[in-house]
């Protein structure tokens, strides 16, 4: 089907010498290369050990994700050609294929067993962002996220950047749909020098940007809602962008041009620093060493930009090993890690629930594929570090940990975190932290927590205590505000 993964072998790396078996990487892992952990994943992880943990995530094809399938299964629009959207009407559609779209993204962030790719799929609406919602695509963007980046998000970067190219959503969010020899409009063809490809700090001229421009005129929309290729519109001039020369052609042999360039782009020394960076700030550290920026740049050129042997260098280096504790959840990341942390079951009907949530995350300001500039999402701690921003996470938590939504999701009770209720209340923040983030609370949190209690470490604690009945459900809560959950 169109939204399943293109899967690219690559060759191994060599890995590092370390065990990396350990609960701490088998966490750290959890913490990067999904968008929380589980005790489920937890468990698989230990089980399967990191490498072949790695593995199975690197072949999403293989993961039984029958439920989310089923899920994707009541968006009315999501699976719906550009055509087949426009043919419905914009007065009977609205926004409701984007929102879906949103919606979407959101659940299998939250419930998808295919983690991984699910993560990198973020990494990508980013790069080759388009406005999810924005108008001028609201027929499109569905299917420019099943066609465009699910389908090579684990596959060739140039397949995915012609893909982009050529899609609806991005002729028309970017306006070459109405670029002509005659009046080429220079948007795309900045952006894809500066946002997609090479970047900005790659000291390209304002000539180089009209020449691209130029050189993308006949990618186009029909009246329908094609995207076609109208030799009519295309300047078939010599030229030369960035050291990529064009002569002088026909019409006719401008699709061609355009497919060269865009490859040519796609595999650039530059483009692979760049992008490799982007991989590399999500997985790694918000300013990610240059020895593993080299490593991965180089497998990016050997493999012409397959992306599966990148994130296999990435993942292989000790540099990713070595980088517990150097990222933070962004708000999006923090609210769906809440809830599979929680063991949040999804909806068994209809997507009133995770229409709920979505409305959290955009009233945040971090929606899946929400980000209004074309150049996506920060994904460093500084852009999403504020004290507004820190209290609406705060009512979050406190609203999944008391369950507030039971019609539509399945939230387990509090007391059912734990497999049962330790006999000190020192024992059960201890617990509580071990459930909720993997390790047990440093001690300025628990002091926290058990004055939060009014107890002491050592004070009697059972699940037939009232406070435990009554109040549980806000020390979890306090407990997901803790510094130790927002790490990434």
């Amino acid at each position: 089907m169109p939204s399943s993964p293109t899967v690219a072998r690559g060759r191994r790396q060599t890995a590092p010498a370390r065990t990396r078996e350990s609960a701490a990487d088998q966490l750290h892992l959890l913490r990067r290369a999904t968008w929380g952990p589980t005790p489920a994943s937890l468990a698989d992880v230990a089980r399967l050990g990191t490498s072949a943990w790695i593995d199975r995530q690197l072949n999403p094809g293989s993961i039984e994700d029958g439920a989310m399938d089923a899920f994707a299964g009541r968006m009315t629009y999501y699976s719906r050609t550009p055509q087949s959207v426009r043919a419905t009407g914009v007065t009977t559609v609205g926004w409701d294929a984007m929102f879906e779209t949103g919606r979407l993204a959101l659940a299998r962030q939250i419930w998808s067993n295919r983690q991984l790719f699910e993560v990198v799929v973020d990494v990508w609406n980013n790069v080759l962002n388009v406005t999810n919602p924005s108008s001028e695509v609201w027929d499109s963007r569905p299917d420019y996220d099943r066609n465009v980046i699910r389908r090579f998000a684990f596959g060739s970067f140039g397949d995915m950047l012609v893909a982009s190219a050529r899609h609806q959503a991005m002729l028309t969010y970017l306006d070459n749909a109405s670029s002509t020899a005659a009046q080429p409009n220079e948007n795309y063809g900045r952006e894809l020098l500066e946002l997609h490809t090479i970047g900005v700090e790659a000291g390209y001229s304002e000539a180089d940007v009209k020449n691209s421009a130029r050189l993308l005129t006949g990618l186009t929309i029909t009246p329908d809602g094609s995207a076609v290729y109208d030799a009519g519109r295309h300047d078939g001039g010599s030229r030369t962008i960035f050291g990529f020369f064009v002569p002088a052609h026909s019409p006719g042999d401008g699709n061609a041009w355009i497919d060269n360039y865009l490859r040519w782009l796609a595999v650039h020394p530059l483009t692979a620093r760049r992008l490799s960076l982007k991989l590399a700030t999500r997985f790694v550290s918000d300013t990610p060493p240059a020895s593993l920026l080299d490593a991965m740049a180089r497998t990016w050129t050997l493999t012409g930009g397959q992306i599966v042997p990148v994130l296999r260098t990435l993942f292989d280096a000790p540099e990713f090993w070595a980088s517990r504790g150097q990222k933070v959840r962004t708000p999006q990341e923090d609210y769906v890690a809440t809830l599979r942390t929680l063991g949040t079951g999804m909806e068994t009907s209809g997507v009133g629930g995770i229409t709920k949530i979505y409305w959290h995350v955009l009233d945040q300001g971090h929606a899946p594929m929400a980000a209004a500039a074309p150049n996506g999402y920060p994904d460093v701690a500084a852009a999403w570090t504020s004290p507004s921003g820190t209290l609406n996470r705060w009512n979050r938590h406190m609203d999944f940990a008391a369950g507030w939504y039971p019609k539509e999701l399945r939230f387990a009770a509090a007391t059912s975190l734990l497999s049962s209720i330790p006999s000190t209340y020192g024992a059960l923040v201890d617990a509580l932290g071990v459930r909720l983030t993997g390790n047990t609370p440093t001690a300025d949190e628990k002091a926290a927590l058990l004055m939060y209690a009014g107890r002491g470490a050592n004070d009697p604690c059972s699940a037939s205590d009232r406070w435990v009945q009554n109040n549980l459900m806000y020390l979890v809560a306090l407990m997901l505000d803790s510094p130790s959950f927002t790490i990434r």
